[in-house]
């Protein structure tokens, strides 16, 4: 299996993205769009804490989601709310569960054999070779639901706030299952913020009570790495709106996305659903440490390797 070419490298370290187009064939779209819905179908809601997935990042008033429900998800496969699918005084659902969920995850590349098969892959350990990954770990895969009228925006951000190391490190593999395009909870990306500015500067971590006990998610100042090994930095702000890139992405596109890289998506206004699998990929080699007040820890052996010989 190839890695990215040259020329696609070159895209990938100069702007921060790379789009590769039918990156997924047609049945296994259908295979990964066919495992969403039986999941959205038959998870038991009687038994469903109706956690809200948000990261308090879109107004001063939103609170960021912490409770254990969404904490101990990384080895599991949960599901998370959108806030405006959910009466704020009866906390009733407005919608059907299955058009009420934001995301489903966080491990369906281990509990979830369609979305295994497409993340733990030959191809995808070439792309991180070519990415210069020396160990490779994946972490937090997830679908994206983005509900018809209902689906959230996501507020500019970078991806390594949310999965630090020291120093960062963190790629994201982000696959279009339908059509993402203007009016359809577009994609928008600040072409080479990942070089620019103060990089990571902030860190999304757990947050302890005088008891020492986990009292939620919150940022806290990064005081840490704040650009990846080896990458050459400019000078220039990173976070001009006029630079931003609204890209056009296809059923069964790849968007890797450099874990700098400042990024949002737009409020789904469309009457169709707009469906994406993401994981991320971090570097587990000597050299690099995952930091322990990540929001997402470690369970069992760890997370799980890309290559096969490691």
């Amino acid at each position: 299996m190839p890695g990215l070419t040259p020329s696609q490298l070159a895209t990938f370290n100069s702007t921060g993205y790379l789009i590769i187009p039918d990156y997924l064939t047609p049945s296994e779209i259908t295979s990964c769009l066919t495992e969403t819905n039986n999941l959205l179908t038959t998870f038991p809601l009687d038994t469903h804490p109706l956690t809200q997935f948000t990261t308090g990042d879109s107004s001063p008033t939103d609170k960021h989601v912490g409770d254990t429900y969404f904490l101990e998800s990384g080895d599991k496969v949960r599901f998370f709310f959108e806030p405006s699918a959910i009466d704020s005084t009866t906390s009733r659902l407005l919608k059907p569960k299955h058009q009420a969920v934001n995301k489903i995850g966080h491990s369906l590349h281990t509990l979830s054999e369609p979305f295994k098969s497409i993340t733990l892959s030959e191809r995808n350990a070439e792309i991180a070779k070519s990415l210069g990954f020396k160990d490779p770990r994946v972490l937090q895969s997830m679908v994206i639901c983005k509900q018809p009228g209902i689906g959230g925006a996501v507020p500019p951000h970078r991806d390594s706030e949310f999965l630090y190391t020291d120093p960062p490190s963190a790629v994201g593999w982000w696959i279009a299952l339908q059509d993402a395009g203007k009016g359809n909870a577009s994609l928008g990306m600040v072409k080479g913020s990942h070089r620019r500015g103060q990089g990571i500067g902030r860190r999304f971590v757990r947050v302890y009570d005088d008891k020492g006990e986990v009292d939620g998610t919150g940022f806290v100042e990064n005081t840490g790495g704040r650009f990846p090994k080896g990458l050459e930095v400019q000078e220039g702000d990173d976070d001009g709106e006029e630079e931003v890139e609204v890209v056009d992405v296809k059923a069964g596109s790849l968007v890797l996305i450099h874990g700098n890289v400042l990024h949002k998506s737009e409020r789904n206004a469309g009457d169709k659903s707009r469906f994406a699998y993401t994981f991320h990929v971090i570097e587990g080699a000597e050299g690099w440490r995952y930091d322990e007040r990540n929001w997402l820890q470690p369970t069992g052996e760890g997370f799980s390797r890309l290559y096969a010989d490691n």
